[in-house]
């Protein structure tokens, strides 16, 4: 079709452009000054030749442009093609989303499977599903409304589109850019700042959510295995042999340190953000996302209570302290789930967050290594963990970092290679036409 059109791009130039044939008049004389009669070679109608093939052509041209408006008003009399709008759409909202998306969509839909599986052991099942559908739906919405504002220029180059002067770049290092030049309106700013911050409010629905899905698939709490295996790897009880420890100043600081978890990931997404390292930011998110979706399909099929309700009563009394223990005490009333204790998400998050660290911004490693080092120590101390929940943490948070890697440097493969086939093919129609 394209060669087609080229052809008649040409004939068309040639047929206004060449000058008028002449022939030989009866004078004997080619048409000049000397003899002033030029003489046409005429058709049956009385026309020239080139006034001919101006005439059939301009009448090819009006039957194809009526040709086109017929079949636009077929279309419009039809309506539109409702189903291919709504691939289109579709294919823009996956197009929309990245990585972290498929892996917070692929933990929704595996325990919106485990829902309706197991329905009978719920109370509300259905009530949950549709939650589960509410927050993909919200989650797809705010992939799709953000790409659109931003033009989808989120990986840089014209019209957002992939090439291999903005691809390579910006995946392989980070891309230097203020936020005003990448959102230059409120408009984009507002929606490039839910679309990069939302994962850490997925993250709390998830952990919440848990305590509904705790028995889901086992009836009873597992407390007793890790209890057991606690004891067989110590030769004790540990939250039991710390307290011998415990004064208020040495309670305050454990409670101090086990809030600092809720900080971790914010530190190490808040300087990749502001440092503009999309893809070291979106990296540290689906370590996090595979460690916690790890983490959260396992307290599912193993419901573990903590020690605070299995073991309370074995020791001596409460551990007191100053304002962060008050800080701990408030947040364990009004939102302690209870179950979803193996493996520790706590400890998963902050591994998954300091291997982020060592990956994307050495010297945050270095600050965070001692920090979650004493984490991991008050979880056992403050009692809310077993010491195999520690280790169960330390085990998914470092899956998350590696499953997390692998599943963006895929996606770097498939987006270079998708960018070198759109090269090659440009190259060649290039070529084809300065041919």
């Amino acid at each position: 079709m394209a060669g087609v059109a080229m052809a008649r791009q040409r004939d068309f130039h040639a047929l206004f452009t060449e000058p008028a044939e002449k022939t030989e008049c009866k004078c004997g004389l080619w048409g000049s000054e000397v003899c002033g009669r030029k003489t046409q070679v005429l058709d049956m109608n009385g026309l020239t030749r080139n006034e001919s093939r101006k005439r059939s052509y301009a009448t090819t041209l009006r039957g194809h442009v009526l040709h086109r408006g017929e079949a636009s008003a077929a279309i419009e009399f039809q309506g539109p093609d409702f189903r291919a709008l709504m691939r289109r759409e579709l294919e823009a909202v996956w197009a929309a989303c990245g990585v972290f998306e498929f892996v917070a969509l692929g933990y929704l839909g595996v325990s919106s499977a485990l829902i309706l599986f197991f329905a009978e052991n719920l109370a509300h099942p259905v009530r949950l599903i549709v939650t589960q559908a509410l927050v993909a739906t919200v989650i797809l919405t705010l992939c799709r409304v953000e790409a659109r504002v931003a033009g989808c220029k989120e990986f840089g180059g014209e019209e957002g589109r992939e090439t291999e002067e903005n691809v390579r770049p910006t995946l392989r290092q980070p891309r230097q850019e203020t936020d005003r030049s990448a959102c230059p309106t409120l408009a984009q700013r507002f929606w490039h700042f839910w679309r990069h911050w939302y994962p850490h409010l997925f993250f709390l629905f998830c952990f919440e959510e848990l305590g509904r899905l705790v028995h889901l698939v086992q009836p009873g709490w597992q407390d007793a295995k890790l209890m057991a295996l606690d004891h067989w790897l110590t030769g004790v009880h540990p939250t039991v042999w710390l307290e011998q420890f415990a004064t208020p100043a040495r309670n305050d600081f454990m409670q101090f340190v086990y809030l600092t978890y809720f900080t971790y990931l914010l530190v190490v997404g808040g300087v990749l953000y502001y440092r503009r390292d999309w893809r070291g930011y979106w990296s540290v998110m689906t370590y996090s996302a595979v460690g916690y979706a790890i983490g959260y399909v396992t307290a599912i099929f193993f419901p573990i209570e903590s020690p605070w309700y299995s073991m309370a009563g074995m020791w001596h009394g409460e551990l007191h302290g100053g304002a962060a223990t008050s800080v701990i005490n408030f947040i364990e009333h009004y939102g302690r789930v209870r179950g979803a204790a193996f493996p520790s998400q706590h400890v998963a998050g902050a591994v998954a967050a300091t291997w982020g660290a060592w990956r994307h911004r050495r010297w945050l490693f270095w600050v965070m290594l001692p920090l979650v080092g004493c984490m991991c120590v008050s979880t056992v101390w403050g009692r809310y963990h077993y010491v195999a929940d520690v280790f169960g943490g330390m085990i998914t948070g470092t899956l998350g970092y590696v499953i997390g890697g692998w599943l963006m440097e895929r996606r770097l493969q498939v987006q270079e290679s998708r960018v070198r086939r759109r090269t090659a093919q440009t190259e060649v129609c290039a070529t084809y036409f300065s041919g």
